[in-house]
């Protein structure tokens, strides 16, 4: 449950196509992020690629957070193998974390998941987002050994949906 004041604000979270201008939005103020955060930056073109098309339903969701129509986060979910997903590019913006928003996406994201069939979700994350590793944690996520050969991840974590 998130804190009155936010959950007061008109949060909602809804699926949205990946190629939107909004979503295109979200995802654009997370890399700058990563740019600033990480310690020698963040170039997309070297990570692991994500086709929108693998973010559609039947295959996989992106979902988009607004508090009174504003964007404020997202988070994706693509097919990696059959009943595993893997948890992409989410991002709360600064302005609204603390409050619940993040917890709130996760949990409909792993709800996404289900409906998709998805059994298991995983994820990989860079140290420097402490926030997002103590979130994924606290959320019942495991750390495992790396699966993928993602050149900012330092963490890689997986969590069997019930």
């Amino acid at each position: 449950m998130i804190p009155e004041h936010v959950a007061g604000a008109g949060v909602s979270i809804r699926k949205v196509d990946p190629a939107s201008p909004e979503a295109r939005w979200c995802v654009a103020q997370y890399f700058a992020e990563l740019a600033v955060r990480f310690e020698h930056g963040f170039d997309p073109s070297t990570s692991i690629p994500v086709d929108d098309a693998e973010l559609r339903p039947p295959h996989g969701v992106f979902l988009m957070v607004e508090i009174d129509g504003r964007p404020v986060g997202c988070g994706s979910i693509k097919p990696l193998a059959h009943g595993i997903g893997y948890l992409k590019r989410m991002w709360v913006d600064q302005s609204v974390r603390g409050q619940g928003v993040g917890r709130r996406l996760l949990a409909a994201l792993e709800a996404a998941s289900r409906e998709l069939g998805l059994t298991t979700l995983c994820l990989e994350t860079n140290r420097a987002l402490t926030g997002a590793i103590a979130l994924y944690r606290s959320a019942g996520y495991v750390e495992v050994p790396p699966f993928n050969d993602e050149p900012y991840a330092h963490h890689w974590f997986e969590k069997e949906l019930t």
